[in-house]
């Protein structure tokens, strides 16, 4: 028994005690049970390592116990609905140890995960189920947790959503939302940083509905943890406002797991760690090593592990019917459990039907149907210059105000990123009173993230993977900081998540904070990354499409991208040509070149092709183009038509960037391949030749080697 779990808490479990709606506890069965369904699945790991001599074993065999206790005892889900919208959340952080999660999925009798699919790991099948980390196509994963630490952070997102659904929606005798979250974690994941700010946050907020599993094995590839790491774990979780709860013999005690993880589930003020002492890759001749944890074990040693289990050796993947018959009950108790809370929500629509419909559009992923009229229309915007930020504010403000779908957030950047809207309410334990005054509750929807931009982001991955559609996360900070977040930027392109990125503080432009803080490589970066989409608007009728288009497309992840300096509003932008990429804004039959204008730098352009006809009696046509990846999802016919390139006019790209990417829509570009420099903005874009007055030199010039045969057509030339 671990210290400090009384036994009562076990006999209440052993009982079978009924403790809410959707609650699964039942008696714990036979040590001996256990002991064969342990080695059972120590095996089944080691075979499924063994048969393409790869993979992680180690860390799965260690955490075998806590897995049963999971998904035998504790967790409520139900395999046969793998999304069923009450289910509790399991995240595994340190998805190396992804067969673990795998092989649990198929004991309790989720449809997919075959054993035909289990043996695919590591295999040369391209329909494979079984990656090296989990992800979230797969019946049964949460979320993509791929790097290390990544994880926890989802997990606070995941339990974040529920605290903020359940605020909004339950009703006394009605707890529609009351799902718990679960979060597996190794040695490594306790030494990202993003784990580390989710852990503070979480701490901070009181989620009491978060509990982390830790499988503390002291081993990570390198070596033994105390290599690098010596500090009192427990006292650094209590000190970031967990509970905190010990086992000792976390490689068999699965009644003091269980015992833990339903006194975690019953915490009412804390979210709760369970430190779980384990042996990687047990009984291996490995096993406690550096060695256990990321390649198998060898045939020898697997053999040897089975003569001592008393298995036959020459047998693989064995699961015997008695191990089978232990897990059966699983999936009809899963469907006990969701006609419960069918039930239960038959009784809220008649007793609240008002309440009821929004909460099943928001099961349903949707958005009010008229949400569109929130946004202000082409009319009613000023014609006045002001930042992009500012008209990024303008526009999401209103929808945040009155769609509960919307959960927005900054890093400690309020008054400058222009995502607080008025009369909002802040996402805060409801008994914190700040000093600063600022409070709130669960029902909040602002979050005030602190200066964590790798969590903030990770976090609402996990808000967003929550249910689609059920929540939209915005995250809100300047655009250099996004480098800090790209990870996790990434990991919600990587899983289609609908996450929007308010990123501010865009250019050169921004002035004196100088190259620090000057994004000039950031936007290739993005650009490049799939499901992504990184979108410049111009003025505030094109940040009005920016957020349109973010919006309505479900399957991607979007970065706004803004001014913190005033640009012009000009009258030749169209938010439906945003959802385009690219659109011509200027059209002359007679032009000579096609110059492309992006963001805040497209008035200079604009202004650039009226000086260069009226000095230099140059046409010029200029394109709009705020985004990239939308453009390629143009027809051909379009993209030709846009930019012209087919009929020999050559065009020029002006954004104070680095210019990769740019050579597939540009035979130059006016660009920076520096760092940038501490100057107030106006005087930044003259040190650069992002002026007018060095735009219309420098395309003159370009035209005048054109026609010399100096330059050739087609090779990309940094002017």
């Amino acid at each position: 028994m671990a210290p400090g779990i009384l036994s009562t808490e076990v006999a209440a479990i052993q009982n079978g005690i009924k403790d809410g709606i959707g609650s699964k506890s039942e008696p714990i069965n036979s040590s001996k049970e256990h002991e064969l369904v342990l080695k059972t699945f120590r095996l089944l790991i080691s075979d499924l390592c063994q048969q393409f001599n790869g993979g992680h074993p180690g860390g799965a065999i260690g955490m075998a116990a806590i897995g049963i206790a999971l998904w035998k005892y504790v967790m409520r889900y139900a395999p046969l609905r793998p999304d069923f919208f009450n289910r509790d959340r399991f995240v595994l952080s340190n998805g190396h140890t992804c067969l673990f999660q795998y092989t649990f999925l198929h004991l309790a009798g989720y449809r997919d995960m075959t054993i035909d699919q289990l043996k695919s790991y590591h295999s040369k099948r391209w329909d494979s189920i079984c990656p090296g980390h989990p992800e979230i196509e797969i019946e049964g994963i949460e979320v993509t947790t791929g790097p290390l630490g990544q994880g926890v952070a989802n997990a606070v997102g995941l339990a974040m959503a529920t605290k903020n659904l359940a605020a909004t929606y339950n009703r006394p005798g009605y707890e529609v939302v009351s799902n718990h979250t679960w979060c597996m974690i190794g040695d490594a994941c306790l030494q990202e940083g993003v784990a580390l700010e989710a852990i503070s946050f979480a701490g901070h907020l009181k989620l009491n509905n978060l509990t982390v599993i830790y499988d503390n094995n002291q081993v990570t590839c390198d070596g033994s943890v105390d290599l690098t790491n010596t500090e009192d774990i427990n006292a650094k979780m209590s000190a970031c406002g967990w509970a905190v709860i010990d086992i000792e013999d976390g490689c068999y005690d699965i009644e003091g797991i269980v015992a833990a993880l339903e006194r975690a589930r019953a915490s009412t003020d804390k979210p709760t760690f369970v430190n779980v002492r384990t042996v990687i890759g047990l009984d291996s001749a490995v096993a406690g090593q550096a060695e256990a944890h990321g390649a198998a074990f060898g045939a020898d040693d697997v053999k040897r592990m089975k003569r001592v289990y008393g298995f036959n050796p020459d047998e693989y993947f064995v699961i015997g019917e008695e191990v089978r018959q232990f897990f059966s009950d699983l999936p009809s108790l899963g469907e006990q459990i969701v006609s419960q809370w069918n039930e239960l929500v038959e009784g809220y629509v008649k007793a609240h039907p008002a309440i009821a419909k929004e909460f099943q559009r928001r099961l349903n992923g949707k958005l009010p149907a008229d949400w569109k009229s929130l946004i202000p229309s082409s009319e009613s915007l000023s014609d006045e210059p002001m930042p992009t930020r500012a008209s990024s504010g303008l526009m999401i403000n209103p929808l945040a105000k009155e769609i509960n779908s919307f959960m927005v957030g900054t890093a400690d950047l309020s008054p400058s990123v222009h995502m607080a809207w008025e009369g909002k309410e802040d996402f805060q334990h409801p008994d914190l009173r700040t000093t600063c005054g600022i409070n709130g509750s669960y029902g909040g929807r602002y979050i005030h993230y602190g200066v964590r931009e790798h969590a903030m982001c990770a976090i609402s991955n996990g808000m967003a993977a929550f249910a689609p559609g059920t929540f939209i996360p915005i995250t809100s900070s300047f655009f250099m900081f996004y480098l800090y977040a790209a990870p996790a930027v990434r990991m919600g392109a990587l899983q289609r998540l609908q996450v929007i990125h308010a990123a501010t503080h865009d250019s050169i432009g921004m002035g004196e904070d100088g190259p620090t803080h000057q994004p000039v490589e950031l936007a290739a970066l993005f650009r490049s990354m799939p499901n992504l989409l990184y979108i410049r608007p111009a003025d505030s009728e094109e940040t009005a499409g920016a957020w349109i288009t973010a919006i309505e497309v479900k399957n991607a992840s979007s970065i706004i991208s803004t001014s913190r300096h005033k640009v012009p509003q000009l009258k030749q932008t169209r938010r439906d040509g945003v959802a385009k990429g690219a659109y011509v804004i200027q059209e002359d039959d007679n032009a000579q070149l096609t110059l492309i204008g992006v963001g805040a730098e497209l008035s200079h352009v604009l202004d650039a092709a009226t000086v260069l006809l009226e000095t230099k009696g140059i046409h010029a046509r200029v394109v709009s183009f705020p985004c990239q990846r939308l453009f390629e999802g143009q027809s051909l016919e379009y993209k030709r038509n846009t930019l012209r390139r087919h009929r020999g006019i050559p065009a020029i790209v002006v954004e104070p960037y680095a210019p990769n990417g740019w050579e597939r829509y540009a035979d130059a570009g006016i660009s920076v391949r520096r760092f940038g420099h501490s100057l107030p903005g106006p005087e930044a874009y003259k040190y650069f030749g992002f002026d007018v007055e060095n735009i219309v030199s420098k395309v003159s010039d370009y035209l005048t080697k054109i026609n010399q045969d100096e330059i050739l057509k087609g090779e990309f030339i940094d002017l």
